[in-house]
């Protein structure tokens, strides 16, 4: 599995986003791609400490997300029109270019904390790993550029 935190991976990435216009539709999902790069900030500002989430799930849901947590990190793509959690809805976005950018931000910040041993917890599912956080960010970035086709 493919990690942000590999440099080679990292560039792929940073590539592939700025692959994206206006022009770009959705293979799947109602998302724009000014949405989608919006909210693929979002679980990055989540790892960088630089967002929290409005709601908790209460502890029968915990114990569900627990069952799903390496679908998270693991080798197989996620599914198409996933559900997308509250706090990760998108309302209200700049322009393609200005999300593009922001978006390329919270990619290099947090591909520098390679070597970080402080995670937060996530408020869905708990503790990861360094390696477990690089693979997630990387799948969830995937998951939609391949949505817009790059």
């Amino acid at each position: 599995m493919k990690s942000l935190f590999d440099s080679d991976t990292h560039q792929e990435v940073l590539k592939r986003i700025e692959q994206l216009d206006e022009h770009k539709q959705p293979l799947w999902g109602k998302m724009t791609v000014a949405e989608m790069l919006n909210h693929s900030q979002r679980p990055l500002k989540v790892a960088n400490g630089r967002m929290t989430f409005t709601e908790s799930p209460n502890a029968f849901m915990r114990l569900i997300f627990r069952f799903y947590k390496q679908e998270m990190y693991n080798d197989k793509p996620w599914k198409q029109n996933l559900p997308t959690v509250k706090d990760f809805k998108v309302e209200a976005y700049d322009s393609i270019d200005k999300e593009k950018e922001k978006l390329i931000e919270c990619v290099n910040e947090f591909q520098k904390k390679d070597l970080n041993l402080h995670w937060p917890k996530h408020p869905f599912f708990g503790e990861f790993t360094t390696d477990q956080w690089g693979k997630m960010q990387y799948k969830h970035l995937d998951h939609h550029l391949r949505q817009f086709g790059v």
